[in-house]
């Protein structure tokens, strides 16, 4: 059965989550390098039995949506306790961090001064940030899952109407695929 009204919606609904999500990206001030503000983006697979929605990013972003738990602790918000990741559980890939953040600090092109007023190196700002968020965690900053939430909430009875219009359509006016 061609679910054409259906279709639209789920498109309609996939483009808001994304344009959302870039929103809130962008809002919260995690727009870097732009990396992964320009790597979201929707897929969508029609299959007989339904639709899928995919929503394609930089494998850092679930990161920067969910929140990472320290090692010592964490930030005290819901968010970030309830996060399903944690640093020193050995799943993660050895000096992915240590890399991202160097790379940002170069990117950022910014230096903290010593006791004595001297620029540090990035090598020592490195680890010093590396140190922090390796001990406190990352924030939840739910730039994805609060609009994808939204989404289902916002999109909801529309989904519905346009199932029962394509099968109104298809089924009792007798229209042919």
């Amino acid at each position: 059965m061609k679910l054409a009204e259906l279709e639209i919606v789920v498109n309609k609904f996939a483009k808001y989550v994304v344009q959302q999500a870039k929103s809130n990206l962008s809002k919260k001030g995690k727009r870097a390098s732009g990396k992964l503000y320009n790597s979201i983006k929707p897929k969508i697979d029609v299959r007989p039995e339904g639709f899928y929605v995919y929503f394609d990013m930089e494998d850092y972003g679930v990161f920067q949506d969910k929140g990472v738990r320290g090692t010592e602790g964490h930030y005290a918000d819901q968010n970030t306790a309830g996060s399903p990741f944690k640093f020193g559980s050995g799943s993660g890939p050895k000096g992915g961090l240590t890399t991202g953040i160097e790379n940002w600090i170069k990117l950022k092109k910014f230096q903290f001064r010593d006791k004595k007023g001297r620029f540090m190196s990035y090598q020592s700002m490195r680890y010093i940030i590396v140190n922090s968020i390796w001990r406190n965690g990352l924030r939840a900053t739910m730039f994805f899952s609060n609009p994808f939430d939204k989404g289902i909430q916002r999109f909801g009875d529309e989904f519905l109407n346009a199932f029962l219009l394509d099968t109104e359509k298809q089924v009792i006016l007798g229209i042919k695929k």
